[in-house]
């Protein structure tokens, strides 16, 4: 893989703006679950990033538990729709309150399959908070009760965010330059 810097077009959101939004979800979980036993369901691999500063700003006790989907094949660019769970939670959720947090909303589908395996659960509540949403591609409904940042139709990577598995550890969004960038086959 070449660097990164051959193929970003721009950069959308800045470490600073990051972290200034994360501290301000934080600090809206936490009101919103006091006194609650917060349960945050992170899902991988995109979401670890994000989950782990957003802990760092929720000053109510919480837990943290991982779910691994898969929807997007290797060097996809979109969701295949066929969503395969890789690694579930190890806990009882019932009459729990569940947060889950995810990198990225975009079509909608995986994050729908993931709410419906939840919900036979029976947990207390079932929230979502999303790092990035681009609601412009949404083809399924999907209650979003905590969002960092709105986003247009672009291909976004860092932060989480992968281009055919590399670039997570990026401390920014950047966009892709599709006209300079060739996936891997």
């Amino acid at each position: 893989m070449e660097d990164y810097k051959n193929f970003l077009k721009e950069v959308l959101i800045t470490r600073e703006n990051l972290q200034k939004r994360i501290t301000e979800l934080g600090e809206e979980i936490s009101q919103d679950y006091e006194g609650k036993e917060l349960l945050l369901i992170s899902i991988l691999r995109g979401g670890v990033f994000f989950t782990v500063d957003l802990m760092k700003n929720i000053d109510i006790p919480h837990v943290v538990e991982f779910m691994g989907i898969s929807s997007y094949g290797i060097g996809a660019r979109e969701s295949t729709g066929n969503v395969r769970i890789t690694y579930d939670i190890q806990t009882n959720i019932k009459d729990k309150h569940v947060l889950l947090v995810e990198d990225i909303i975009d079509s909608g589908h995986t994050l729908s399959s993931v709410i419906e395996k939840l919900r036979i659960q029976h947990p207390a509540s079932l929230e979502v908070c999303t790092l990035l949403d681009k609601a412009s591609r949404r083809e399924v409904d999907v209650p979003i009760r905590y969002c960092g940042f709105d986003i247009e139709d672009k291909f976004v990577f860092g932060y989480g965010l992968d281009i055919d598995e590399y670039f997570r550890g990026l401390p920014f969004i950047g966009v892709v330059d599709l006209d300079k960038y060739e996936p891997e086959d």
